[in-house]
């Protein structure tokens, strides 16, 4: 079964086997994701790997992953179901060209399951296992939230045509949130939470290096050295993880084997998405290889 895992020690070993590091509190917080069937609700900075679990819980567990994207007005037929108004409409002319004659029937078949179509959230529920992903729920809105609570209290959906559906084994939830805006507390009631804080220097580095196996060592750790030096800069997007990996990847395509000066300001966009935080890093960076 995807939950039978015997402690947050088979956790990180799973997680790792799939190139995903996690430290003991995020062990123990999916052990007892699984174990008690509480949806994981990871709050951070962007790049600092919330969405990666969700994709390497899924790998580990040998489930399919299913991601909701939420964006600003997104509602229940977009996340849930809706129904294939096209193909009943070509079964609604075909019938009446064969003759049909009985409405009640007719009507019954126009919303038979095979015109459902499953969003994500149906989709979760209805597939054993799985591992749905709720992708920067602080996008949505308030009205979004409130159903959302609802569906992960129960983990079914009443569809007025068809009657409740239930999930045989609720999926195993992940909920990001970049902290756009505060999600309420209600929500976050019903999960368990962690904060994915922006990970030391030799935390960073073991995973550029399991990430990156290809890149030189010495590379690996001075794009992590600098990396850790551009977020304590007074900067409107500090780089996360990712943002360490796309440079050293970037670097290495272009077949450095460590950082100089030329290539590190070339390869900023890998690094720093702003124009305001590039030309504000620029300085302090050439000073750092200067220095370094």
């Amino acid at each position: 079964m995807i939950r039978d895992v015997d402690g947050p020690e088979e956790v990180r070993a799973r997680l790792e086997e799939t190139g995903y590091l996690v430290d003991d509190g995020l062990a123990v917080a999916c052990f007892l994701a699984l174990r008690l069937h509480r949806p994981l609700f990871c709050e951070g900075d962007a790049g600092v790997g919330k969405t990666a679990l969700a994709a390497a819980l899924a790998k580990a567990l040998g489930a399919p992953l299913i991601r909701l994207q939420c964006h600003e007005g997104i509602d229940a037929s977009q996340a849930l179901y809706d129904w294939d108004f096209p193909r009943q409409l070509l079964h609604l002319r075909a019938a009446e060209a064969a003759g049909a004659v009985d409405a009640d029937r007719l009507e019954s078949e126009l919303y038979d399951r095979r015109f459902l179509v499953a969003r994500p959230l149906l989709r979760a529920l209805e597939t054993c296992p799985s591992v749905l992903l709720i992708d920067e729920i602080d996008r949505a809105d308030d009205e979004f939230e409130a159903f959302l609570m609802e569906l992960l209290s129960e983990f079914s959906v009443t569809i007025p045509e068809l009657g409740t559906l239930r999930a045989e084994v609720p999926p195993v939830v992940v909920l990001t949130s970049n902290r756009t805006r505060e999600v309420h507390d209600a929500l976050k009631r019903r999960c368990l939470y962690h904060w994915f804080d922006h990970p030391d220097f030799d935390r960073e580095l073991a995973i550029v290096r399991r990430r990156l196996p290809g890149v030189s060592v010495r590379l690996a750790e001075q794009v992590t050295a600098l990396v850790q030096k551009l977020r304590s800069e007074d900067l409107l997007k500090p780089p996360g993880v990712a943002e360490t990996i796309d440079w050293a990847e970037a670097l290495n395509a272009l077949g450095a084997r460590e950082v100089d000066t030329e290539l590190a300001v070339a390869t900023l966009g890998s690094v720093l998405k702003y124009r305001e935080d590039a030309e504000r890093a620029r300085g302090s960076l050439l000073t750092a290889l200067r220095d370094g």
